[in-house]
């Protein structure tokens, strides 16, 4: 679902990270769902990209 934001708010992965300052291999992973994210970083994430509550309530409930 970031990725998805991600790509129709047009940014790259190194523009996102940038604004994350995270390292763009950091945010690959969280993308891919390879590595856990802290609550502060999927805030930052979900505020940078204007991800809707609909989709965040989604998100966390397909994480159980």
């Amino acid at each position: 679902m970031i990725k998805e934001y991600r790509l129709k708010r047009g940014l790259t992965q190194e523009q996102l990270a940038e604004m994350l300052d995270i390292s763009t291999r950091h945010l690959q992973r969280i993308e891919a769902n390879i590595c856990s994210t802290k609550i502060e970083m999927l805030i930052k994430i979900i505020q940078v990209l204007n991800i809707e509550d609909k989709d965040v309530l989604k998100m966390l409930k397909n994480k159980k």
